[in-house]
């Protein structure tokens, strides 16, 4: 099996299984409760906090554990949008944002509160003067998407933190981080960030677990409320198995962090020169190959379905996407691409490779010559 699909979900590593086969089997006390057990699995999590908060440069008591990036970056925007509505109900957001950052901004739209989408160009890179014109007295949060999900292309997160805390010092800034946490060097002081959004199971770590850094003293609402855990914030017995596994996880991405964007790198290269050079009629969608993440690969095949073309590669024993997972299923063509400016037949025949530190070249290579000989064919009976 060869898997392509990485941006969806990665494999949990061994060393992450094997946390949390002890802390579900062994150490599975309440982090809550004053006995032994309890106190073994509040002391797992203060190690993740401490592993957490130290790749990112915040305090420990900055980080807040969620189920994952969607709940996060759900609780940073409402949480915004209530804690500050005196202060106003500006929002500004972009139109290349996951749908958790999408929905949540539309949901807000439909009770009063003032959206700003800013537009990208054909890379997928926003205008840093249109962000720093739509900026307002009355702009209580700007929610911008580090590395976007289906194209890999990076935002200049410390030069946009730079224009918001320059035109409005108020204005907080949030950080979908989901595809850049463990592979992107991430300072929130340097950028200037308030807010930042990951999910574990995006870096070999468990579902169903995420991380929420909120900037100490900010009045960013709770919204799970019951038995006051994590200092009120957000109530819930902590998932100790599944914190002590992202803990494991992140640890293994920070320390091996350049290592592994060299290694994905000679896969991306290799796939994406491959493809340019050996397939006729294909284009890559997003930034350069060097300036955009390497973890992720966008590539229009003109004249065929990319579901076609997916299924096609799936009898192959290889694992690819249509786009971002949360809306593949769904009978409409990508908001990401449309936003860059791509006719329909050009996002109609999209395909997204993504990759973890644990693919290889040999796979690019195989999934190269396995392009070759299923887009022709293909092509061939789509006329």
């Amino acid at each position: 099996m060869i898997y392509f699909d990485n941006a969806a979900t990665t494999k949990a590593s061994e060393e992450v299984a094997k946390k949390m086969t002890e802390m579900l089997c062994y150490n599975f006390g309440n982090p809550a409760s004053v006995n032994k057990l309890g106190l073994q699995a509040e002391k797992e999590i203060r190690k993740a906090t401490e592993i957490l908060s130290n790749g990112i440069h915040c305090k420990t008591n900055e980080i807040y554990y969620t189920s994952g990036g969607t709940e996060g970056d759900n609780w940073a925007i409402f949480g915004t949008a209530e804690g500050y509505q005196r202060q106003g109900k500006h929002l500004i957001t972009t139109k290349i944002e996951h749908p958790a950052v999408k929905k949540t901004m539309e949901a807000l739209e439909q009770k009063g509160y003032e959206i700003t989408w800013l537009s990208v160009d054909k890379r997928g890179k926003i205008d840093l003067q249109e962000l720093q014109n739509a900026i307002r007295k009355d702009t209580i949060l700007v929610s911008i998407i580090l590395i976007n999900n289906e194209t890999g292309v990076i935002q200049d997160v410390a030069e946009i933190g730079k224009i918001i805390k320059q035109k409005n010092e108020n204005t907080l800034f949030h950080v979908d981080a989901v595809q850049a946490f463990g592979k992107y060097a991430i300072d929130v002081e340097k950028m200037s960030i308030d807010l930042l959004t990951m999910s574990a199971h995006k870096i070999n770590g468990p579902k169903g677990v995420g991380m929420l850094y909120k900037r100490q003293g900010l009045k960013v609402k709770p919204y799970i409320l019951g038995g006051g855990q994590q200092q009120g914030q957000r109530s819930g017995t902590e998932n100790g198995a599944g914190v002590a596994g992202l803990g494991v996880a992140a640890d293994i991405c920070f320390q091996n962090m350049r290592e592994n964007q060299q290694t994905v790198f000679e896969i991306k290269k290799t796939l994406a020169e491959g493809i340019l050079n050996e397939i006729s009629d294909v284009q890559i969608n997003g930034d350069t190959l060097e300036k955009s993440s390497p973890y992720v690969l966008n590539v229009t095949f003109k004249g065929l379905r990319s579901e076609v073309l997916l299924h096609a590669l799936e009898s192959k024993d290889i694992f690819v996407s249509a786009g971002s997972a949360c809306d593949s299923k769904k009978k409409v063509g990508s908001a990401v691409l449309t936003a860059m400016g791509l006719p329909f037949e050009e996002i109609e025949g999209a395909i997204r490779f993504s990759f973890c530190q644990y693919n290889t070249v040999e796979e690019a290579k195989c999934c190269l010559e396995q392009l070759k000989e299923i887009v022709p064919f293909l092509r061939k009976y789509n006329r």
